[in-house]
């Protein structure tokens, strides 16, 4: 059930550390989940003191604020705070910093609670399961794991390319490489979400989204000679617009370092 048109309640007012927390698990949830019966949601709000209803309309104002979501016709309910707004600005300007300050606060609710502080990716990250130290090796496993499902929430776990929505066979494809870009390797608008061929010919050039969305594909992979697969999987997609996010629209300038760094612009 949307949560669009009520009234946000509350005995006091949010500060940044909770609405940071908030922003953690927003980035993790199809827009969708955004409701008070949500188990994530639910968990929060016991952490936080809070009613789960004001965490969901919490995590509400902050997507109204998300020009993707505004597009959609959905702007929440107008109640976002200046510090709602603030840290949307932020996101902006370095959205890695803001994620990491969001995962921070997190991190030390759930601690507080006994949890690890990388909790939420423990199914994905079998150290943290094992409850095994965080080393920096392994902290990039969490950061990696955390941004896998900010896009696909963001695209309701579906390949942008080929409707594909099998989660177990989409990947995170950055658009702009992890070693290639240390402001945005975080980042949901650095992010598609693709199928296993599409991200790995993405990788490899063979395939790029222009920045006004649409898809090329390279010639080599649109000669007819080639085989049925990959005519009907890679190279119908040329000339087609991608599935457009809720939320988290691709950045065009990324999308454009992609295209220029293997001469399709």
């Amino acid at each position: 059930m949307g949560l669009e048109g009520r009234n946000m309640t509350s005995t006091s007012h949010w500060t940044r550390r909770e609405t940071l927390a908030a922003l953690h698990i927003y980035l993790q949830l199809p827009y969708g989940q955004l409701h008070r019966n949500q188990p994530r949601i639910v968990q929060l709000s016991q952490w936080l003191g809070r009613t789960a209803n004001a965490v969901a309309l919490k995590m509400v104002n902050l997507a109204s604020q998300d020009p993707q979501v505004q597009a959609s016709g959905r702007r929440g309910m107008g109640n976002a705070s200046s510090m709602d707004k603030q840290i949307w600005q932020d996101m902006q300007q370095d959205a890695d910093a803001v994620i990491l300050e969001a995962d921070a606060n997190f991190s030390a609710y759930a601690q507080q609670q006994g949890l690890s502080g990388a909790e939420d990716v423990a199914d994905e990250v079998p150290e943290i399961a094992e409850g095994r130290t965080v080393t920096a090796t392994v902290q990039v496993r969490v950061n990696q794991a955390r941004f896998r499902r900010a896009v696909l929430a963001s695209y309701n776990a579906t390949c942008c390319m080929s409707g594909l929505s099998i989660p177990k066979l989409l990947v995170a494809s950055h658009i702009v490489p992890w070693s290639m870009d240390s402001k945005n390797r975080l980042n949901p608008s650095n992010g598609l979400c693709l199928s296993a061929p599409h991200d790995r010919a993405y990788d490899q050039g063979l395939i790029t989204v222009l920045p006004d969305f649409s898809i090329c594909v390279t010639e080599h992979l649109r000669r007819p000679e080639l085989d049925s697969f990959a005519q009907t999987t890679l190279a119908q997609c040329h000339g087609r617009a991608i599935r457009m996010p809720e939320r988290f629209r691709p950045a065009p300038a990324l999308l454009e370092a992609h295209a220029r760094r293997f001469g399709f612009l």
